[in-house]
């Protein structure tokens, strides 16, 4: 019997879960250590349980903007002086414990896969112990809750350990008022006024979420507008969007504190301006789990901001230790942590591995509309990273757009002037997430705009409005921006 490689995967979330199914796969004897339930933040505490609130909030929404105009008429006994009010409520307790329901169910399924592959699973928090042996193998240090410890011995050793929610000196989370995103699935009543403080992605989804589900609410930001690391067209149509449905949104306001008093929660802003609610969900960014894991001792290289340094194929300044996901800060996804456990293992176990190319990445704003992205963006045209043509088109003018009642969003498409080949997107509409997916393949396989434009689409269909762009940048001269 041949030698068997040992790996040791420490976290087991999307980056450390898909890296162990892998190395699994192709022969490796795999441990992985976790002290939360596989999955890690992103099942139990993130993408998961913020999708499923948002599923919720995606049909109060639909059915508040669109029920009139396509001529739904709800019998409604609200006598005609209140003729105003909700027709249609939630209960955030039975949403909330769906939520927590379907996360423990999807850990669940997760860790029969891994154990199912070969894998063993070992409860705990690890930590690399020193420097490499002289046969080129690693020490990892578990420490169960108990406070018992185990040694193994890894010739490869992933570190897959996550973020945490960043917090605010002045602004602590209790679990009950002032809350980070983790806390929120532990209401059990629907916040009359909520301020979401934060205006990135975490604080767009759930904002929008809330405000769907009958919340006030009041959001927070600190830049000129909403999402300000997404495409301004993008952004400025979410947030025209979530005026009109009477959400405050509060520009250039950064907030400096936020204290509980009585049964509400003040936030204080910079300019000494003073905001009240009932609520208050800090959305402020994260922080990289990286402490304790010595990787100063290891020769593992960490970042000023606390993230480790890797390469394209997942490698730390460690000899023998890789790293992927959100502790790595290349790109705060699942599916780009999934990729980055693959990839680390592909290379150690000497399998055909391709560097991790970010400029093939979708990603998605589930907000409503959702904004997916792909390849360059407007960003990078504007400031001259790469020369292309772009043409954006309202879904407005879409035939299946229009009999469905969508308003907002467009399709709009980058492409390199010449040979017309794709080479990034922007679609803000309901479930833009499925809509990305041509786009997608186009950059990924460098399709030209001619080949989207002649590929058959369903009409109507909102696709449809993929095939129109791609036609009109086939049409028109290169060289100009349209």
């Amino acid at each position: 019997m041949g030698y068997v490689t040992r790996i040791v995967i420490i976290g087991g979330g999307p980056g450390g879960y898909e890296a162990a199914l892998v190395a699994a796969q192709l022969g490796a004897e795999v441990t992985v250590v976790d002290c939360d339930g596989l999955g890690g933040a992103s099942v139990l505490t993130d993408c998961v349980p913020s999708k499923t609130l948002i599923a919720t909030a995606e049909v109060m929404t639909t059915f508040d903007s669109s029920y009139e105009e396509l001529g739904i008429i709800v019998a409604d006994d609200t006598p005609p002086l209140e003729q105003a009010a909700r027709v249609v409520g939630v209960d955030l307790g039975k949403v909330n414990r769906r939520v927590k329901r379907l996360a423990l169910a999807q850990s669940h399924d997760i860790t029969a896969s891994v154990t199912r592959a070969g894998a063993r699973v070992l409860r705990g928090r690890g930590r690399l112990e020193g420097m490499q042996a002289l046969d080129g193998s690693r020490k990892v240090v578990v420490t169960a809750a108990d406070g018992t410890e185990e040694t193994l011995t890894a010739d490869a050793v992933l570190l897959a350990t996550g973020g945490h929610p960043r917090e605010l000196p002045d602004a602590q989370p209790d679990g009950e008022r002032i809350l980070n995103w983790t806390q929120v699935y532990d209401l059990t009543e629907l916040p009359e006024e909520l301020i979401v403080v934060g205006s990135g992605v975490t604080g767009a989804e759930f904002a929008g979420a809330y405000q769907a589900l009958g919340s006030k609410v009041t959001l927070v930001s600190s830049r000129d507008r909403v999402l300000p690391g997404e495409d301004p067209d993008a952004a400025a149509v979410l947030e025209d969007v979530f005026r009109r449905r009477g959400m405050n949104v509060m520009a250039r306001s950064r907030a400096q504190s936020a204290k509980r008093v009585g049964d509400r929660v003040e936030v204080t802003l910079a300019d000494g301006r003073v905001i009240s609610g009932t609520h208050c969900l800090m959305a402020v960014g994260a922080i990289p789990n990286s402490a304790g894991l010595g990787l100063e001792e290891a020769g593992v290289k960490v970042r000023e901001s606390g993230h480790i340094w890797t390469d394209k194929v997942s490698r730390t300044t460690a000899p023998g230790v890789y790293a992927a996901g959100d502790v790595t800060g290349v790109f705060a996804l699942a599916s780009v942590a999934a990729m980055q456990g693959r990839i680390a293992m592909y290379h150690f176990l000497g399998d055909a591995v391709a560097p991790l190319n970010l400029k093939t990445v979708s990603s998605n704003v589930f907000t409503d509309p959702e904004i997916a992205t792909v390849g360059y963006s407007q960003a990078d045209v504007d400031a001259g990273k790469i020369d292309a043509r772009v043409v954006k088109l309202p879904l407005l003018r879409n035939p299946r757009a229009k009999m469905q009642g969508i308003r907002d969003g467009f399709v709009k498409i980058f492409c390199r002037p010449g040979t017309g080949i794709v080479v990034g997107g922007v679609v803000v509409a309901p479930r833009a997430s499925e809509l990305i997916h041509p786009i997608s393949i186009a950059v990924d396989n460098n399709l030209t705009v001619e080949q989207i434009a002649n590929a058959f689409t369903v009409y109507p269909s909102l696709s449809g409005s993929i095939a129109e762009v791609a036609r009109q940048l086939h049409t028109r001269k290169a060289g100009g921006e349209i």
